[in-house]
């Protein structure tokens, strides 16, 4: 199997493509465009921008939007994050043209119909709902918007239910018209054909758009202060978040740093948190470690829930467990089979072709480059205790936490 191939259409938009054997091809328009591009009066308007796309464009209406791909048995969908916005499509191969030639009518065609939005408001509200309703998931956003309290990363991705109220079709078009610029835009795509069929599909209904640049810099998070916040939820067990800023994708420290979260919560049963918290003393049924790199800044965060009676003894151990990484240097079989483990996760992930095209697509956008297996393989099997030691001293240097009781 090939690697992705890359190439640029004439109004800069970026493509990469990977040659498969598999009857399914997955495409997808990444647009560096989030929620930390919103000016104050915006915040939601990325993420109901998302939504919006499907409302209807120049040339169909929402229900054609809906079910181009869906009657032929595919699929179109979409996301937002803090930095990108992704519209993404899943067909047989025969009909990735189609596909390909409906992200370029919903991303560059769309009217964003005010009748259509009325409705979309309560389905975002409703959204919002669901999010309050479930701590486990509330209180990363909450610890997030804390971390970087005063930034453009430190606010909702979702809005308000009264911020989404006021947000107008016109406004919409002016957040797309400052931020959907060409040149911060990459569209990648995985199936069984060339990438000079791929990039011919991506010009034929991508590259007669006419050619827009960013007129604006995105402003570097100010210095972080630690906090100590306990919130009343009155649920019935406690949730909690330690954790501290993260490096930048484009920092050399970020995968050292990858592996030690994964060393310390990742997914596997045999993480130290696991051990500690749930095998050893029987405090958790979830504890788990997450690592989220943007891309001047990130957020390391490690999540427990227990019983009430439990919050303070699992708070001390998580932390003793850290200073331990900080002071101790981690054994040579242990960052061995740690390191076997982590590139063991990547190459898994990898065989979800969806999955590797849109990582694929994220990791061009941002970084403009994209690792093999074979490159992230050498960079991990390179990584030394002393690093990781490293990395532990200076990331954990200095915890917040955010407790629900």
């Amino acid at each position: 199997m090939k690697e992705f191939e890359t190439y640029t259409l004439p109004n800069g938009i970026r493509g990469i493509h990977r040659q498969v054997r598999s009857g399914v091809t997955h495409c997808a328009l990444v647009v560096n465009a989030g929620s930390r591009d919103e000016r104050p009066s915006e915040y939601g308007i990325a993420h109901f921008t998302e939504h919006a796309l499907f409302k209807g464009t120049e040339r169909r209406k929402a229900y054609q939007v809906n079910c181009r791909l869906e009657n032929l048995g595919g699929e179109l969908n979409a996301y937002t994050t803090k930095e990108d916005t992704t519209l993404h499509a899943t067909t047989l191969r025969h009909d990735f043209s189609r596909a390909v030639e409906l992200i370029s009518d919903v991303i560059f065609r769309s009217t964003y119909p005010e009748k259509e939005l009325r409705k979309e408001r309560e389905v975002i509200a409703d959204e919002i709902n669901t999010y309050k309703d479930s701590p486990s998931e509330r209180i990363y956003d909450d610890f997030e918007d804390m971390i970087f309290a005063g930034s453009e990363l430190g606010h909702n991705i979702l809005g308000s239910k009264a911020s989404i109220q006021r947000i107008s079709t016109e406004e919409i078009k002016s957040f797309v018209g400052r931020t959907y610029t060409t040149d911060q835009m990459v569209f990648s795509s995985i199936g069984n054909f060339s990438a000079r069929s791929a990039q011919a599909v991506a010009e034929r209904y991508l590259a007669d758009f006419e050619p827009t640049k960013r007129d604006y810099q995105r402003i570097t998070p100010s210095e972080y202060v630690a906090f100590d916040k306990r919130l009343s939820r009155h649920t019935h067990q406690s949730h909690g978040i330690i954790g501290t800023r993260g490096y930048g994708i484009t920092d050399d420290r970020r995968l050292p740093l990858a592996l030690l979260v994964n060393i310390l919560g990742g997914p596997s049963a045999n993480s130290l948190l696991n051990l500690l918290l749930r095998e050893k003393y029987g405090l958790s049924y979830n504890v788990e470690a997450s690592y989220t790199p943007y891309s001047d800044s990130g957020i390391v965060g490690i999540y427990f829930s227990s019983d009430h009676a439990n919050t303070e003894q699992c708070i001390e151990l998580i932390e003793e467990e850290v200073a331990r990484l900080r002071s101790e240097l981690i054994t040579p079989r242990r960052l061995l089979v740690a390191k076997r483990q982590f590139v063991a996760q990547m190459a898994i992930s990898m065989e979800s072709n969806e999955g590797y095209m849109l990582g694929a697509g994220k990791s061009y956008l941002l970084y403009k480059d994209i690792d093999t297996l074979e490159e992230a393989y050498k960079k991990v099997m390179a990584i030394t205790a002393e690093q990781i030691m490293d990395v532990a001293k200076d990331s954990f240097a200095n915890l917040s936490r955010l407790i629900y009781k």
